[in-house]
């Protein structure tokens, strides 16, 4: 019985440690090739507008038979208009945010795109502390190193944001045309970086609504699956005034393909469907706080697929974000840690072999 009850636990630290951990790291990698494919595609042409009614187009054909396989596989309520608009207001939240990104990555790089991601953590802590999904205790040292740590990201990124300072790997070049090039970026830079943070200040915005559906309606593909349907249509009805030259709606086989069909499945298909998973198990703060491990990934590509110029404040903003983000993951581990440790002093021999939160999660996601 010991030997049974310690496989169940080893299998129960695996699922609700080792494989979301490991997904979400995945994913973060997966994103910062996606943009970085994204911007390579945007400079040979591609609309962003079109980019994304094809690429929540195929994701929403992928998952097509999620519904019916969702049925079959466990006992839900029934989906009503109330899950219905919830999820629409899943699908605007999130548009609007992609909008904001691509747009941001446009003007910016898939580098300042990683580094300015790290505003999420931050983002999303303060609003779970809003909505009562975190708990604040200012005795707590596991409380004080996560608001430490957020108010460190934040800090980071303002250096990211507001001092991008001298040129790392710039190549050598005339006074004028190193002035006029210098002007320019910077305008640009920080025009990006506007647009980025408005996207990952709704990020966390929708890690809350999605996490309140799924405790509404506990099945993951299936609101995948009106999720990318919904922003497939929100996409074409903006699409079709925001691109009216009908030649930008016509993809040929090239980078562009290759970014709308890598980013349907990898992105808004696989990404979507690990995230709502992750939420569901794990609550919005662990999620977004997996944002920063994207930094260094995305400007080693960015330098070496795009020719992008790396900046001493990218680097100086980026590393102040990545302490705040260990600050806040250490202060989460221990919060973790103490509720455990406070539950199994309480529980009896017999309850603890099997706690019944851990219970529902295994089995609802069967």
């Amino acid at each position: 019985m010991a030997r049974r009850s310690g496989a169940g636990d080893h299998r129960n630290y695996c699922y609700r440690e080792v494989l979301p951990f490991t997904a979400l790291v995945a994913m973060e990698c997966t994103n910062v090739g996606l943009n970085t494919l994204f911007k390579l595609a945007t400079r040979r042409g591609m609309s962003r507008h079109v980019f994304l009614v094809y690429a929540y187009a195929v994701a929403a054909f992928i998952l097509l038979p999620s519904p019916f396989f969702s049925r079959r596989s466990r006992v839900l309520p029934s989906l009503n208009f109330s899950i219905l608009l919830k999820i629409f207001l899943l699908a605007v939240v999130g548009y609007t945010s992609q909008i904001m990104g691509y747009t941001g990555i446009k003007y910016g790089s898939p580098t300042l795109a990683s580094a300015m991601s790290n505003l999420a953590p931050a983002f999303t802590f303060l609003l779970a502390i809003i909505f009562r999904m975190e708990k604040l205790a200012f005795s707590s040292t596991s409380s004080r190193a996560k608001v430490v740590g957020t108010i460190v990201s934040i800090s980071g990124a303002f250096i990211v944001t507001f001092y991008k300072g001298p040129s790392i790997n710039a190549s050598p070049s005339s006074p004028v045309s190193l002035h006029q090039s210098l002007h320019s970026s910077q305008s640009n830079w920080m025009i990006g970086s506007l647009f980025l943070a408005v996207e990952y200040f709704l990020v966390p915005v929708w890690y809350i609504i999605q996490t309140y559906i799924m405790k509404e309606y506990p099945a993951e593909l299936t609101v995948v699956f009106l999720y990318t349907s919904y922003v497939s249509i929100l996409a074409a009805i903006v699409g079709f005034f925001a691109e009216p030259d009908s030649s930008k709606w016509i993809i040929k086989p090239s980078v562009a393909l290759a970014s709308v069909l890598c980013s349907g499945v990898f992105g808004c298909c696989l990404n979507n469907a690990v995230h709502t998973w992750a939420l569901h198990l794990r609550g919005p703060v662990y999620v977004a706080m997996f944002k920063p491990l994207s930094i260094a990934i995305a400007a080693a590509m960015g330098v070496v697929i795009l020719g992008d110029t790396l900046y001493l404040g990218s680097i100086v903003g980026a590393t102040i974000i990545v302490i705040g983000f260990y600050t806040v993951m250490w202060g989460k581990a221990k919060e973790d840690l103490g509720e455990f440790e406070d539950t199994s002093d309480l529980e009896s021999p017999s309850t603890q072999k099997q706690p019944l939160l851990q219970n529902y999660k295994v089995e609802d996601n069967r």
